[in-house]
């Protein structure tokens, strides 16, 4: 069952609690963008595990995301074949990529694009059992450079604006799964 996050501390704990989407960024070398958010979800590791590894349904769930698909499975590794739509206003862009997902389950998903329109996309999706709260914490954390031109700050702004959706979008899910 999922990891013990022993290592939250109190403040970081009732911001999220509290229903906040905390949200990092940082600028890496080589104009690449450094991301990691988290969200307490209220449902068990088995909720969110099956949320975010329902690859299939991805475009239902999630904004942004235009196709979603597990092309290949070999035991815990995943080809996984994704559209989504990124930017801001006019600047709107759909992107196609295929990621290597390798999943320890209910424990994280580490991803990283083997083909599509980033030169860099990586990161892991964790997975922090809370006892003590009858929950979960999930934690994304990614490192990201398009191959097309959009400035390091513009990418950070567009993370900062879509992954509160994206992880509320899989808490709802999750929190859905627990309840049926």
């Amino acid at each position: 069952m999922g990891t013990k996050n022993k290592a939250l501390e109190p403040a970081m704990l009732s911001r999220l609690l509290r229903g906040e989407t905390v949200i990092d960024l940082e600028f890496l070398p080589d104009d690449t963008t450094g991301v990691s958010a988290k969200i307490f979800i209220d449902a068990p590791p088995e909720a969110v595990w099956a949320a975010l590894t329902d690859y299939d349904n991805l475009s239902a769930t999630l904004p942004k995301v235009v196709s979603s698909r597990a092309a290949e499975r070999h035991g815990t590794t995943v080809l996984l074949d994704q559209t989504g739509k990124t930017g801001i206003f006019f600047f709107e862009k759909t992107v196609t990529f295929r990621l290597r997902v390798e999943e320890e389950y209910l424990r994280r998903i580490r991803f990283e694009q083997v083909s599509g329109d980033f030169e860099t996309y990586r990161g892991t999706w964790a997975i922090e059992e809370l006892p003590e709260r009858n929950g979960t914490i999930l934690l994304y954390e990614a490192e990201i450079k398009p191959a097309f031109f959009a400035p390091a700050v513009l990418v950070s702004f567009v993370q900062r604006q879509d992954l509160p959706g994206i992880l509320k979008a899989h808490k709802r899910r999750a929190e859905t799964l627990s309840r049926t």
